[in-house]
């Protein structure tokens, strides 16, 4: 989508599908400037949302049915309101939303996205939260949008995803990242200074267990937690712990660690000292939590030797997807050209490079 004709199609593609005028919300991806796999651990993170983002054009319906459709997916969506059974496609975080909140009118939705998917930038979370914000949300705050929108990750799509990703897409606001503290859901915004960019790259790969893995990290760190007595491996000492749960406490502990000096890094303008840190944390997930892959260290590799680059690191649930480049603003545009001829080189992958800026959350839109 492209700005007000993305949104104009979209509505146009609503009128002809279902032959009324809709609303339209939209919800952002997010990216994670580093803290990874600490959300569900008690942690800190540091996301942002971003300019790209999934909308959703909605009317109600009178005869009790809920029906979604995508612009870019063949799956549909046809039952009645209430209705649980779940179909193993996106239309299953539309599902749990709408039976979370519990929708007793119907609704046709039409959607369309320019986050990209399978790339580690929240597109699920978009989609939750984007349909949440569409069939209404009612006195909710938005805090308790985002602990429904994740619930409904968990138990209608098997994804035990944490908080950070629906947290992110509902509470970010323009020019500013969020530290957040995952155990109470307490926050603060973080100004990203005016010359710093954020350049994404998409390595275009997505290794197929990634959902399996990352379910399977969790419960390595559920299980160092309950050998240690804990709710939360954020408070602990590894030592006593071995193998994969030594491993995993490690990287939970660290990377906290990571976050918070990040975090006092940026307020400071100190971008080289913040770039450390998230060279760090992909050292950290590579070693020690093990989700990296050979795409994602070809790219962080390479954005080491580029001028410009203060860090770089994986972002998201790992096995592929994308990393976050801490840039120099004037140096933004050679640094998305090199990253691309490098990994071009590297892999014969052509990737899929972008600036982006953090952006507001989850709210309507006029078409």
């Amino acid at each position: 989508m492209e700005g007000k004709n993305g949104l104009k199609e979209l509505v146009t593609a609503f009128r002809a599908r279902y032959g009324r005028e809709p609303r339209v919300f939209r919800a952002p991806g997010r990216v994670n400037l580093i803290g990874e796999h600490t959300d569900y651990n008690g942690g800190f993170v540091f996301p942002a949302a971003i300019d790209r983002a999934t909308y959703v054009a909605m009317a109600p319906r009178e005869d009790g049915r809920l029906r979604a459709a995508s612009m870019a997916l063949p799956e549909t969506l046809d039952v009645p309101v209430g209705h649980t059974a779940v179909s193993g496609n996106w239309t299953d975080f539309v599902l749990g939303v709408a039976v979370l909140l519990g929708r007793t009118e119907g609704a046709d939705l039409l959607y369309a996205t320019d986050v990209p998917i399978g790339g580690g930038l929240s597109s699920s979370a978009a989609l939750s939260v984007s349909t949440a914000f569409a069939l209404g949300t009612g006195d909710r705050t938005r805090e308790e949008i985002a602990l429904l929108c994740q619930r409904a990750e968990n138990e209608f799509t098997g994804m035990q995803c944490g908080i950070m990703d629906p947290l992110s897409s509902c509470l970010g606001e323009e020019g500013k990242a969020l530290l957040i503290d995952c155990r109470d859901l307490s926050y603060k915004t973080v100004a990203v200074p005016d010359g710093v960019r954020l350049v994404i790259a998409n390595t275009m790969v997505k290794h197929e267990l990634g959902g399996t893995e990352y379910n399977d990290r969790r419960a390595a760190c559920e299980m160092a937690a309950a050998k240690l007595d804990v709710p939360y491996l954020r408070d602990v000492e590894y030592a006593g712990l071995e193998g994969a749960e030594l491993r995993c406490a490690r990287h939970v502990i660290t990377e906290n660690a990571r976050v918070l000096a990040f975090a006092e890094a940026l307020v400071g303008g100190e971008m080289e000292a913040a770039g450390r840190e998230m060279y760090a944390s992909h050292e950290s997930l590579r070693v020690d939590f093990a989700v990296s892959c050979e795409e994602l260290d070809t790219m962080v590799g390479l954005a080491r030797g580029i001028p410009g680059v203060y860090g770089a690191r994986m972002t998201g649930g790992g096995f592929g997807g994308c990393t976050i480049n801490l840039v120099a603003a004037e140096r933004a545009g050679a640094v998305v050209a090199a990253l691309t001829a490098g990994y071009e080189k590297a892999t014969g992958i052509r990737p899929h490079i972008f600036e982006t800026r953090a952006a507001a959350g989850a709210c309507e839109v006029v078409a």
